[in-house]
């Protein structure tokens, strides 16, 4: 079977972060241009950015041309206290996803760092007991996602969080149960936390669902390792780039992803937040040109929602 990789972009290259807020462009200029800047598939970002009505969601991506390939989420797995309010907002972001014909769910720990600030929330390692509770809490999820949604759960490893390097991920995906929990390689993320893109694609074949390519500023790495940076601060700095710059080569991930037995996702995620209202659509669209070029990106027809 040859491996059928689909172009997607995220609100996170326009800039957004949150469900609202005053320094991010409104959700109809976003699927605007989104839509002209050539892509197919949208990743749907913080719950209540876009419409949660799942009849007018569908209307206003099927406007643009546009499909939905997952829906994301924050959420705590090693926090029993926090399950019920997790699995609360898990369904809901679950439900409107899969209303749009989508199969996966973006799953993002929670950060130890406010995204903002950079205030330390809490201690930013796991010990043995936390990581026991995660990994059998995202069994748990994996499982009510597949039954009661045909949802798939894709755990993101992301910068400020417990599950970031690759030890980390290694940690997780040995301790989860290939059934029901993937993985969201995020290409940029593994970078930042010292990971190795290559090696993970070769090793965890099989439990790669979904991916995110991004690409990271080595320099800025370097301040971020100095200075002890936040993540929000990084990207302030410049840390994600477009492609072909930064690290990993996006080229080398497109040619190892493309020889999976698999069919993928591979979602543009480059974090701009904050940015000028003119600057992620020429990034996109140069992303878009460069990715298509690798080999990534076809028109296919729309399904009715569910």
């Amino acid at each position: 079977m040859t491996t059928r990789l689909k172009l997607g972009s995220a609100p996170d290259s326009w800039g957004v972060w949150f469900p609202d807020d005053d320094r991010q462009l409104p959700w109809s200029t976003f699927l605007d241009e989104l839509s002209e800047a050539g892509y197919e598939w949208l990743e749907l970002g913080p719950y209540g950015y876009l419409p949660t009505d799942p009849a007018r969601l569908f209307d206003e991506v099927a406007a643009r041309g546009l499909r939905v390939s997952a829906g994301t989420v924050f959420g705590s797995l090693h926090q029993p206290e926090l399950w019920d309010s997790m699995l609360a907002t898990t369904r809901a972001v679950a439900a409107l996803a899969a209303s749009q014909g989508a199969e996966h769910l973006v799953y993002i720990p929670p950060l130890f760092r406010d995204d903002k600030t950079g205030e330390l929330l809490q201690s930013p390692h796991w010990g043995d007991e936390q990581w026991k509770t995660a990994l059998r809490a995202a069994d748990e999820l994996g499982k009510i996602l597949v039954n009661d949604y045909g949802v798939r759960l894709c755990l993101h490893p992301h910068a400020d969080s417990h599950i970031l390097t690759q030890p980390q991920i290694e940690r997780f995906l040995d301790g989860t149960d290939a059934a029901h929990v993937s993985l969201c390689l995020d290409t940029g993320h593994v970078a930042y936390g010292g990971g190795d893109n290559l090696d993970l694609i070769a090793r965890y074949a099989e439990r790669i669902g979904y991916v995110h390519i991004k690409q990271m500023d080595p320099e800025i790495l370097a301040q971020v390792a100095k200075e002890s940076l936040s993540f929000g601060e990084a990207v302030k700095r410049g840390v994600c780039v477009e492609p072909p710059a930064g690290v990993p080569n996006p080229a080398t991930i497109v040619s190892a992803l493309s020889r999976l037995d698999a069919e993928l996702f591979v979602i543009v995620e480059q974090d701009l937040y904050p940015c000028e209202p003119g600057v992620p659509l020429p990034i996109a669209v140069r992303t878009r040109d460069y990715l298509r070029g690798c080999g990534i990106g076809a028109r296919h027809q729309r399904p009715a929602p569910s």
